[in-house]
């Protein structure tokens, strides 16, 4: 059986959200007070609704409790989207996912019970300020506010050399748990395994400890 999301707010990363979840062939709701933005999705999302989610009574007639996964990414107006989660979370939503705008925005989201709280601007931002400074880092994925995973493209100073040999682990406090090598993927690598030029080593650990490793080792 499908599972049913809805997606609430249709601007470039709500609509990129439905596009994706059509792609991964789930059955997807689209809702947004904007009849044009609702047109451009009738061809894409399972169904499409022109709303205003700040109505209760709106909510409960498009059954919404009864959806496995909502996702709030109203981007041009907090209170809309404040209200719009308390709203869905009041009647039973079981697992709510909002876009927040600032770290504010975010604190007050956690307080009325929103499941998971995304900052796609911000996480973006790391991302590409993580790239530019260091060839080596492929992509950066933040997992809170303290940990994230990293991937790195390891060059002269780390070809040659174990990680048993490198004491990753006791010197920079982060765990390597996969190597790409070619179209292999090393799974929880052995700590003898010697590593090449062009691996790809993914690396998951506190920030201030991957960007250790990263200003010491990376080329």
């Amino acid at each position: 059986m499908k599972k049913e999301f809805a997606v609430i707010g249709l601007g470039r990363f709500g609509g990129s959200i439905v596009e994706e979840l059509n792609e991964l062939d789930a059955n997807v709701l689209a809702i947004d007070r904007d009849p044009e933005r609702v047109k451009d999705f009738q061809d894409i999302a399972t169904e499409s609704v022109i709303a205003d989610t700040t109505e209760e009574s709106v909510l409960k007639d498009l059954g919404l409790r009864n959806f496995d996964h909502v996702i709030v990414a109203i981007g041009d107006n907090i209170q809309s989207s404040i209200l719009t989660t308390l709203l869905l979370k009041d009647i039973g939503v079981k697992s709510v996912t909002v876009k927040a705008q600032s770290t504010y925005h975010a604190r007050v989201l956690d307080k009325i019970g929103a499941d998971y709280v995304v900052h796609p601007e911000r996480d973006m931002g790391r991302r590409i300020a993580h790239k530019m400074m260091s060839s080596s880092v492929l992509d950066y994925i933040e997992l809170s506010n303290e940990y994230s995973v990293v991937e790195y493209l390891a060059g002269k100073k780390l070809a040659g050399r174990s990680i048993l040999e490198l004491n990753i682990r006791a010197v920079y406090g982060i765990s390597i748990i996969a190597i790409k090598r070619g179209k292999d993927i090393l799974i929880s690598p052995d700590p003898n395994l010697e590593i090449e030029r062009d691996d790809i080593l993914i690396a998951i650990g506190e920030d201030s400890d991957l960007t250790a490793f990263e200003k010491k080792m990376m080329d």
